[in-house]
Protein backbone atom coordinates (compact mmCIF):
# COMPACT_ATOMS: atom_id res chain seq x y z
CA UNK A 1 0.00 0.00 0.00
CA UNK A 2 1.13 3.82 -0.84
CA UNK A 3 1.59 6.58 1.66
CA UNK A 4 1.02 9.79 0.78
CA UNK A 5 4.57 10.40 -0.65
CA UNK A 6 4.24 7.47 -2.55
CA UNK A 7 6.27 5.29 -0.19
CA UNK A 8 4.84 1.43 -0.32
CA UNK A 9 5.60 -1.35 1.98
CA UNK A 10 6.95 -5.00 0.63
CA UNK A 11 6.74 -7.69 2.82
CA UNK A 12 9.92 -10.45 1.61
CA UNK A 13 10.26 -13.53 3.00
CA UNK A 14 13.48 -14.58 4.47
CA UNK A 15 14.91 -17.80 5.96
CA UNK A 16 15.00 -21.33 5.52
CA UNK A 17 18.32 -23.02 3.99
CA UNK A 18 19.67 -19.43 2.16
CA UNK A 19 19.89 -17.69 5.35
CA UNK A 20 20.98 -20.35 7.94
CA UNK A 21 23.77 -20.73 4.83
CA UNK A 22 25.13 -17.26 4.78
CA UNK A 23 22.21 -14.88 5.56
CA UNK A 24 23.26 -11.42 7.33
CA UNK A 25 21.69 -10.40 10.09
CA UNK A 26 18.65 -7.68 9.11
CA UNK A 27 17.77 -5.10 11.77
CA UNK A 28 14.57 -2.73 11.99
CA UNK A 29 15.58 1.08 10.31
CA UNK A 30 18.49 -0.81 8.52
CA UNK A 31 18.62 0.02 4.86
CA UNK A 32 18.37 -3.28 2.56
CA UNK A 33 19.01 -4.39 -1.14
CA UNK A 34 17.46 -7.90 -1.52
CA UNK A 35 17.23 -10.13 -4.62
CA UNK A 36 14.27 -12.10 -4.26
CA UNK A 37 12.15 -14.65 -6.43
CA UNK A 38 8.74 -14.07 -6.95
CA UNK A 39 5.74 -16.64 -7.23
CA UNK A 40 2.51 -17.76 -6.70
CA UNK A 41 1.37 -20.05 -3.99
CA UNK A 42 -2.39 -21.86 -4.20
CA UNK A 43 -4.58 -19.56 -3.12
CA UNK A 44 -3.00 -16.98 -6.20
CA UNK A 45 -1.19 -14.23 -3.56
CA UNK A 46 2.16 -13.21 -4.82
CA UNK A 47 4.99 -13.87 -2.58
CA UNK A 48 8.56 -12.41 -2.54
CA UNK A 49 11.63 -14.55 -0.97
CA UNK A 50 14.92 -13.08 -0.35
CA UNK A 51 17.98 -14.98 -1.99
CA UNK A 52 21.99 -15.36 -2.35
CA UNK A 53 21.90 -18.06 -4.52
CA UNK A 54 18.82 -17.67 -6.51
CA UNK A 55 16.28 -20.82 -7.23
CA UNK A 56 17.60 -24.49 -8.67
CA UNK A 57 15.50 -23.82 -11.86
CA UNK A 58 13.92 -20.27 -10.80
CA UNK A 59 16.04 -16.28 -11.67
CA UNK A 60 16.17 -13.99 -8.98
CA UNK A 61 14.10 -11.43 -11.28
CA UNK A 62 13.21 -8.90 -7.98
CA UNK A 63 15.07 -5.88 -6.36
CA UNK A 64 13.52 -4.50 -3.23
CA UNK A 65 15.11 -1.75 -2.10
CA UNK A 66 14.56 0.37 1.44
CA UNK A 67 14.11 0.44 4.50
CA UNK A 68 13.19 -2.45 7.06
CA UNK A 69 9.52 -1.06 9.56
CA UNK A 70 8.87 -4.75 10.31
CA UNK A 71 10.24 -7.71 11.15
CA UNK A 72 8.45 -11.40 12.34
CA UNK A 73 9.13 -14.75 12.61
CA UNK A 74 6.39 -16.91 11.38
CA UNK A 75 4.89 -20.31 13.69
CA UNK A 76 4.01 -23.10 12.79
CA UNK A 77 3.44 -21.54 8.90
CA UNK A 78 0.78 -19.37 9.86
CA UNK A 79 0.52 -17.01 12.88
CA UNK A 80 3.44 -14.14 13.02
CA UNK A 81 5.34 -12.79 15.95
CA UNK A 82 6.69 -9.39 16.00
CA UNK A 83 10.57 -9.64 16.58
CA UNK A 84 13.56 -7.36 17.26
CA UNK A 85 16.11 -8.54 14.37
CA UNK A 86 16.72 -11.36 12.61
CA UNK A 87 19.94 -12.61 13.35
CA UNK A 88 22.40 -14.35 10.91
CA UNK A 89 22.52 -17.57 9.47
CA UNK A 90 25.66 -18.88 11.45
CA UNK A 91 24.29 -17.39 14.71
CA UNK A 92 20.36 -18.68 14.35
CA UNK A 93 22.59 -22.30 13.59
CA UNK A 94 24.76 -21.56 17.51
CA UNK A 95 27.87 -20.72 15.00
CA UNK A 96 28.49 -17.22 16.01
CA UNK A 97 30.99 -16.04 18.51
CA UNK A 98 29.84 -12.72 18.93
CA UNK A 99 26.00 -13.47 18.43
CA UNK A 100 23.97 -15.76 20.94
CA UNK A 101 21.10 -15.75 17.64
CA UNK A 102 18.51 -15.69 20.27
CA UNK A 103 15.46 -13.56 19.01
CA UNK A 104 13.59 -10.91 20.77
CA UNK A 105 10.31 -8.56 21.47
CA UNK A 106 11.08 -5.45 19.78
CA UNK A 107 9.65 -3.24 22.46
CA UNK A 108 10.59 -5.17 25.91
CA UNK A 109 13.80 -7.34 24.79
CA UNK A 110 12.46 -10.11 26.33
CA UNK A 111 13.84 -13.33 24.50
CA UNK A 112 11.28 -15.16 22.36
CA UNK A 113 11.23 -18.88 22.50
CA UNK A 114 10.73 -19.99 18.47
CA UNK A 115 11.44 -22.91 16.51
CA UNK A 116 10.60 -20.77 13.52
CA UNK A 117 13.46 -19.92 11.28
CA UNK A 118 11.70 -18.23 8.89
CA UNK A 119 10.93 -14.48 8.78
CA UNK A 120 8.58 -12.11 7.40
CA UNK A 121 10.41 -8.69 6.72
CA UNK A 122 8.54 -5.59 5.85
CA UNK A 123 10.40 -2.83 4.03
CA UNK A 124 9.38 0.63 3.18
CA UNK A 125 10.25 1.12 -0.63
CA UNK A 126 10.54 4.15 -2.75
CA UNK A 127 7.27 3.15 -4.84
Amino acid sequence: MADSVGRVDVVVEVGGWEHDCCGAAIERNQLVDFQCIRYTSDDGQVHLTETHHGGLDVRAGERVRGRVTEIQVTQDGATAQPILRVPGGQALRGFDEDDDGHLEDPWTGDVIASEGSEFLVTVRTAG
